[in-house]
């Protein structure tokens, strides 16, 4: 199954030591989808984020996913790859979330800071 990860999900490790490709593994999932919008914004907290160790991290685990252009911004890219390729979507994005709901698109999400956990 697909798993499009957002900015925040790509973070996870770097912020919460949570191997987020193992978690999502256990759930079923083994190919993982980044919008080149998040490529961009973990480029950008690199420079001048609040957390750029955790936004270096991210980037370095690029090569376990697949990187795909899409127009748009972030978040709706998201959506339009979730909703073409029938995906789940990993975001800690309360804004983003309940748009994917109102979708119903499948979301992961980090849970009391140590596993992931879809709804």
């Amino acid at each position: 199954m697909n798993a499009i990860m957002d900015t925040n999900a790509l973070m996870i490790p770097g912020q919460f030591g949570v191997d987020v490709f193992s978690e999502l593994e256990k759930l079923g999932y083994h190919r993982f989808i980044v919008p080149k919008q998040v490529v961009c914004e973990l480029k950008m907290l690199c420079k001048k984020g609040g957390d750029r160790a955790a936004a270096s991290l991210a980037l370095s685990l690029l090569d376990r996913c697949e990187v795909i252009d899409v127009e748009g911004g972030t978040d709706d890219a998201i959506i339009q790859i979730a909703e073409d390729m029938n995906a789940a979507v990993v975001t800690n994005d309360a804004e983003l979330r309940k748009r994917l709901k109102d979708k119903g698109i499948t979301t992961i999400y980090l849970r009391q800071k140590k596993r992931l956990e879809y709804v």
